[in-house]
């Protein structure tokens, strides 16, 4: 069982401004958040020791640098022990951006970017449905991205 961290009002809206923009100053932080910069400073360095924030990142337009195709793909194993053995091969294709252990139908769950249809298709036939202890997969091509945030921090 996870052990509970505890964050409090401030930590939240700190939180809460910088998920919506991570680059924003931390003296923008403070004046929003009416304390120091240097307590914006020492609060965020705490909130990354203790693991709330996990990192920053730009966030990169798949199809702006070429990838086009944005697909889910449901994995059945035959097995569940092969679990781990799947995932390390999964690690080893760079086109799936994330993997999930899940409950239901599927196994695993995957999103994939792709440049095309036709390099879905190989990827597909040619690594993921070729990787020992997945017997079949169920492909659900994404249309449109209409949401993509932050959870939130703070109560509505």
């Amino acid at each position: 069982m996870a052990e509970s961290i505890q964050i409090d009002n401030l930590d939240k809206k700190i939180l809460d401004i910088i998920t919506k923009n991570a680059r924003i100053p931390y003296l923008e932080v403070a004046r929003e958040c009416n304390v120091s910069g240097a307590a914006i400073h020492q609060r965020v360095q705490r909130l990354i020791k203790i693991g709330v924030i996990k990192g920053s990142e730009f966030k990169v337009d798949p199809a702006l640098v070429g990838f086009k195709t944005c697909a889910y793909i449901g994995v059945y194993l035959d097995h569940p022990g092969h679990y781990r053995d799947v995932i390390a091969k999964f690690r080893e294709i760079p086109e799936i951006i994330e993997c999930h252990y899940t409950t239901g139908n599927y196994s695993l769950f995957l999103k994939v970017y792709t440049h095309d249809n036709e390099h879905l298709r190989d990827i597909l036939t040619d690594k993921i449905q070729n990787i020992p202890g997945v017997v079949r997969t169920e492909t659900l091509i994404s249309l449109e991205e209409s949401i993509n945030r932050q959870i939130p921090v703070l109560s509505t």
